[in-house]
């Protein structure tokens, strides 16, 4: 995926270039959803399965942040950007 996304920056005509970055962009937001329940749906799994792993062993099992696995238990979605503040959570 890397040489892929690589390879779209290596487009020497500026134009032709940004009009693969925007396709990939929009292509990205268009199947999101779609591998964010994936996402969700084995980190719940994990968690649950037997013994179960914490959200810090999961986090590393997928190579993820820990603080998106513990979203997914908070049932949160949106950017890290649009979190309420400690302050305006506690209220």
């Amino acid at each position: 995926m890397s040489d892929a996304l690589d390879a779209v920056e290596q487009i020497t005509d500026r134009v032709e270039r940004v009009r693969a970055k925007s396709r990939i962009m929009a292509e990205q937001v268009r199947r999101n959803p779609e591998w964010s329940k994936e996402r969700g749906e084995l980190i719940r799994e994990l968690w649950a399965d037997g013994e179960g792993m914490s959200f810090r062993q999961i986090a590393d099992h997928l190579s993820i942040k820990l603080s998106t696995v513990q979203d997914v238990f908070r049932s949160y979605k949106g950017s890290g950007t649009a979190r309420p503040k400690k302050e305006q959570a506690e209220e």
